[in-house]
């Protein structure tokens, strides 16, 4: 496959016009200052009063019409009212404005042909502006007009001026170039919104034991269990032990729960009578709000809940009330992060128990300013089209962009912020194309399109600059690596406290009870899934909603999956980091090998120093790499990082890999290609197995040096261990280290290319590979 040029995915350093232009060095000065500024004609339309009848009856069915040139808004309308109130807002870019005169007209809906009522006319050249954080425009009452000029009965309050995208009213209005969108649901999908995240909390069910349990067969033992479900998540512990009717099984179960509790905690305890069959024995129902809730490891009190159980008496469920019950310690976890982010770019760290939480020290803003050259990304009217809008997520406020209509380079211009707890956190950005411009219930389940994303790490970033880059915006499709386009961002991140940042490095980077009562692997798997599914549930009964492919794809539930593209890239990255190991190795070989005799010379004369002067080992460590840091200093990074595909091995993967990783779970893919594919798992696999078993291997080797598995090389061993000893007291330790270091050190000349004796009797010790089936 051809690789595309490297140019085009790289990130380009811009210098927009940002707040007006007023920059005071890399401080701005405007409170909306980390955008461009555009400006909007806003139109408030508040109400109307006395307006005349139109109809036989007298009546009037008004709504109001904002025209300016070839854009048109339209209010709803009233049926057969005279004093409507509509309290709708219109804006049109200044950009797209060509006519001088702005028309509020107010008519009556009619079946066949809608009446004309009466109009307010604006020269464009005599509206006021406004700039925030000056107090809105008071809405005025004008009278109605005439085409011709005369005024007639009834009066409209409107509020017309200039202002920019900081406006209150920005975010409510209608836009004029929304003009194609139709209905209330298709409008409301296209504005800016802030979302936030449920409060998250674990819930742990330790399920003690059960007493005066009642099985249908008392003549066999019981096999009993507890089966617990909250909403869509159900665990149950293992079969007890003790098969009586007063079983026993101190074990926990996890779950991710959101405020505000919904559903109640249902357990159910079930005896296993046959390998399919399971009788419920009692149920009983907790609702969340009256569980206890704790900060640290402390442990809560037990509590016994009464088991009921439901039979069927002639067709009518009927409960029965009895003297069964379940001992249990039920609680919120407020001391632990619930984790619905990989942990590798969390964009929050903090515990749910806003007790818990320190203060802020900063403050993070992000300007999302434009995107250029968008892909296609669907036909409408058999032409190619895009409808773009950015969605930011960090910590637990999620924001969404207008949707720019029909544009392969649109321009938002939006500004927002965020609290900083903790530098080590990452902002998720992404584009996405809306295809509910027509309503929620209207698009045939059609699913909004990712354009892409980018990841930046706030550590990365200096404090109080403006960064203003274009990023590329990178999808892996089945067939490749693809841009799909650029955005085009200015960020900013300002330390409130240098002190209690710096402070935030020492401290660990998930709360305390992580660490305390720590998790296994598996159950934070679990519990992840579980998070992000609730996440996705929530933001998608917003509204306008933040749908579950958008929320999926922020928070990258997909990326725990296999694939042998991202497990090449770790490979590398393994290699990379070893790389560093490997060149200092090649570098003392070349100075045992007197490659260079002046460097070798220079390394003996430090070698000696050092080991005259053992004092002087640590502080020569320290200062070295203090000095390498202050030399790298001139090559730092000057721009935020970004996503690279050269790194994630994405530039040049087999096709078939990446139908791979594309593929469902479990697979849909014929049985010819799934073999294919297992036969180089298992190579792959047999690879790794030979690795694992050789460092075995090494491992088993040393320890037989004192099992006696082989007794003469464990008495060699033995020996030499007591002569080293007795050797090394009598001798001086400089001395020892000196006839070390130039041993390893000597010339090319003392050296022999057999093997040396030690690795010799290293390499004859025994391993327990001979006891391997």
């Amino acid at each position: 496959m051809q690789r595309p040029p490297q140019e085009d995915f790289s990130l380009k350093e811009t210098k927009p016009h940002l707040g007006g232009g007023k920059v005071t060095g890399d401080k701005l000065t405007s409170t909306y200052d980390l955008v461009e500024q555009m400006q909007y004609l806003y139109v408030r339309v508040v109400k109307a009063r006395d307006l005349p009848g139109k109809d036989v009856t007298g009546s009037l069915d008004p709504y109001v019409e904002v025209k300016l040139g070839n854009y048109k808004g339209t209010t709803r309308h009233f049926e057969k009212k005279s004093n409507p109130e509509w309290n709708q807002v219109f804006a049109f870019s200044k950009d797209r404005i060509q006519a001088s005169l702005l028309e509020v007209i107010v008519k009556d809906k009619d079946v066949v042909k809608d009446d004309f009522v009466g109009q307010v006319v604006f020269d464009l050249n005599e509206i006021p502006k406004r700039v925030p954080p000056d107090s809105p425009l008071a809405p005025q009452w004008y009278r109605l007009e005439e085409r011709n000029g005369n005024k007639i009965k009834g009066e409209l309050m409107l509020a017309v001026w200039m202002g920019n995208q900081a406006d209150e009213a920005f975010p409510e209005a209608w836009h004029s170039d929304a003009a194609a969108v139709s209905g209330a649901d298709g409008l409301a999908n296209i504005r800016s919104k802030v979302y936030l995240s449920p409060k998250l909390w674990y819930l742990r069910v330790n399920v003690i034991e059960a007493q005066d349990l009642i099985p249908s067969d008392k003549s066999r033992f019981p096999e009993v269990f507890v089966k617990a479900i909250l909403g869509n998540q159900a665990l149950r512990t293992r079969v007890s032990m003790n098969k009586t009717i007063n079983p026993m099984w101190n074990e926990d179960l996890m779950f991710v729960a959101a405020e505000p509790f919904e559903e109640p905690l249902i357990l159910s305890v079930e005896d296993r009578v046959a390998p399919n069959k399971d009788e419920v024995l009692g149920r009983c129902a907790i609702p969340l709000q009256y569980v206890d809730r704790r900060l640290d490891h402390r442990p809560v009190n037990t509590r016994w809940f009464n088991l009921e159980k439901h039979v069927i008496v002639e067709g009518e469920k009927k409960e029965i009330k009895f003297a069964s019950r379940i001992h249990m310690r039920i609680c919120l976890e407020g001391g632990y992060h619930v984790l619905d982010e990989s942990t590798h770019y969390s964009s929050d760290l903090r515990p749910t128990a806003k007790q818990l939480w320190k203060s802020s020290i900063g403050v993070l803003e992000v300007g999302v300013l434009s995107a250029q050259g968008l892909s296609p990304m669907k036909t409408k009217d058999g032409r190619a089209t895009t409808d773009a809008y950015c969605v930011a997520k960090y910590g637990q406020k999620w924001v969404r962009t207008r949707t720019i209509i029909d544009s392969f380079a649109p321009r938002w211009n939006e500004q927002y912020t965020w609290e900083v707890f903790d530098p080590c956190t990452v902002i998720t950005i992404g584009v996405f194309d809306n295809c509910h411009l027509q309503g929620g219930d209207k698009s045939g389940g059609a699913r909004d399109s990712r354009i892409g994303k980018v990841r930046i790490r706030l550590s990365t970033l200096e404090t109080d600059r403006v960064y203003t880059h274009s990023y590329p915006l990178l999808v892996l499709h089945p067939t490749g690596v693809k841009k799909m386009g650029e955005i085009h961002l200015a960020v900013r991140f300002t330390c409130s406290s240098l002190v209690n940042m710096m402070h935030m490095y020492s401290q660990p980077l998930l709360p305390k009870m992580h660490y305390l009562h720590p998790l296994t692997v598996s159950q934070l798997d679990s519990l992840r899934h579980q998070a992000t599914q609730i996440v996705s549930l929530r933001l998608s009964r917003a509204e306008p909603p933040l749908r579950k492919e958008i929320v999926e794809y922020m928070l990258d539930v997909t990326s725990h999956m296999w694939s042998m593209r991202r497990s090449k890239a770790n490979f590398f990255r393994i290699m990379g980091v070893l790389g560093v190991v490997i060149s200092v190795g090649k570098w003392f070989d070349q100075i045992c090998n007197w490659k260079n005799p002046i460097t070798t010379v220079l390394i003996h004369i430090l070698f000696l120093i050092l080991v005259l002067y053992p004092e002087l080992i640590l502080p020569t460590i320290f200062l070295y790499l203090f000095l390498i840091g202050i030399w790298y200093y001139r090559w730092r990074p000057r721009h935020p990082p970004h996503m690279d595909t050269r790194l994630s091995c994405a530039d040049a993967a087999h096709p078939d890999e990446l139908d791979e990783e594309f593929d469902t779970f479990p697979t849909s893919r014929p049985p010819d290609i799934i073999r294919m594919r297992y036969d180089r798992l298992r190579s792959i696999a047999g690879r790794i197995q030979t690795v694992v078993g050789d460092l075995a291997t090494q491992g088993e080797r040393l320890q037989s040096l004192l099992s006696w598995r082989d007794p003469r090389a464990t008495a060699l061993f033995v020996i030499f261990c007591l002569v080293a000893a007795i050797v090394l007291y009598v001798t001086p330790f400089q001395a020892v280290g000196l006839l070390t270091g130039f041993y390893v050190l000597r010339h090319p000349r003392f050296r022999y290319r057999l093997p040396s004796v030690p690795l010799n009797f290293f390499r004859r010790l025994p391993a327990r590979t001979d006891c391997m089936l």
